[in-house]
């Protein structure tokens, strides 16, 4: 195509199941004035009308269309006199306006946790109980953190921290760990431009050097293109412990105690803090802690941090964890009285 080409996108979803290619004229003008149209459809994004004019009055620039399908490279499907490729936005506004949602009845905005924590467990459970291998069981639950994640920026959370692999899951079978590890490289792999073009920052803790180098680079990569996101925060721990995060803080704080750059009688809470691997983000605190699969216990996540968390336990395996068990997490936190110790200012102080 020689002629120049200017583009209207139509903001409504695509319910295309394939790709097709129309090209219609515009009627009540002479041939030589008609402007064609070109619609190009695809399964699974936002349909956009192409419209090509050979007007005279319309300069010869051709312009590229930019879109970004949820599993496909946002530039492979699309392409005019081979045009050298544009480089990727940085910032897609589009992203924030997907994330604008009204809360579900009986939530209130202001009384939204700020953090939440989830323990997420039972997987291989979901699968035997479905006479399938532990590996669908992961891969359920790989879809379910995918879910929350949206759920959490389109609600207002800041902060997802997730519980993903713990330093004693390493003494799991060989073949079991493999595929976790692999899992975690295709997640990032196929959810990295989501989170870039939503906003979402992915930060990792835990002992990343027990990681394959090739997901120790994945990691480093997904941190440094994320790190200007603000929509909200996730945090994977993995190969972590919550006691050893204590003991890394401490000795951090020996050391420098011993170089003369710290003195004891400075060492409190909030030095502590700055030591421990949530130091990656400005609320170290969660505000609320899920754990699903009905266990009540935590598991050596976090335990500095969920010193005054609100716990909530769900008898759910995790890839059954949804929107409403979500809801339900969040209307039990907002219906508590966080007191941090202190009493209800409605109470007697005679009690």
């Amino acid at each position: 195509c020689a002629l120049p080409i200017s583009f209207l996108l139509i903001g409504s979803l695509c319910l295309a199941l394939s790709l097709s290619l129309s090209v219609s004229g515009t009627p009540n003008l002479p041939k030589n004035k008609q402007t064609k149209m070109s619609s190009l459809h695809l399964s699974t994004t936002t349909p956009f009308s192409l419209l090509r004019s050979n007007l005279p009055n319309h300069p010869p620039k051709p312009t590229y269309l930019h879109f970004h399908p949820s599993s496909a490279d946002p530039f492979s499907l699309l392409r005019f006199q081979n045009l050298p490729r544009p480089p990727p936005p940085a910032a897609i506004d589009v992203g924030a306006a997907v994330l604008e949602e009204e809360l579900p009845e009986g939530l209130r905005r202001e009384l939204m946790p700020r953090h939440v924590a989830v323990i997420m467990d039972g997987n291989v459970r979901w699968a035997r109980q479905r006479g399938l291998p532990g590996s669908a069981g992961h891969e359920a639950g790989a879809r379910s953190l995918w879910s929350l994640v949206e759920l959490s920026a389109k609600w207002g959370v800041k902060v997802l921290s997730v519980f993903a692999f713990s330093c004693d899951n390493w003494a799991r079978p060989k073949v079991e760990v493999d595929f976790l590890m692999k899992l975690f490289e295709r997640g990032i792999q196929s959810e990295i431009d989501k989170f870039i073009r939503l906003g979402i920052r992915i930060s990792v803790i835990g002992d990343t050097s027990k990681l394959p180098t090739s997901l120790q680079k994945l990691i480093s990569q997904a941190e440094s293109d994320t790190k200007d996101n603000t929509k909200l925060q996730l945090i994977v721990a993995v190969s972590y412990s919550g006691k050893y995060d204590i003991v890394q803080a401490c000795r951090n704080i020996a050391q420098k105690v011993k170089d003369g750059v710290v003195q004891v009688d400075d060492i409190d809470e909030g030095l502590i803090e700055q030591e421990l691997e949530t130091n990656c983000t400005d609320s170290p605190y969660p505000d609320l802690l899920i754990r699903t699969s009905g266990e009540l216990r935590i598991s050596n996540f976090l335990l500095w941090q969920l010193a005054y968390t609100e716990l909530f336990f769900v008898r759910a395996l995790w890839p059954d964890f949804g929107r409403e068990e979500f809801i339900e997490a969040l209307q039990s936190f907002q219906q508590r009285n966080r007191r941090y110790g202190g009493r209800d200012f409605q109470v007697s102080t005679g009690n």
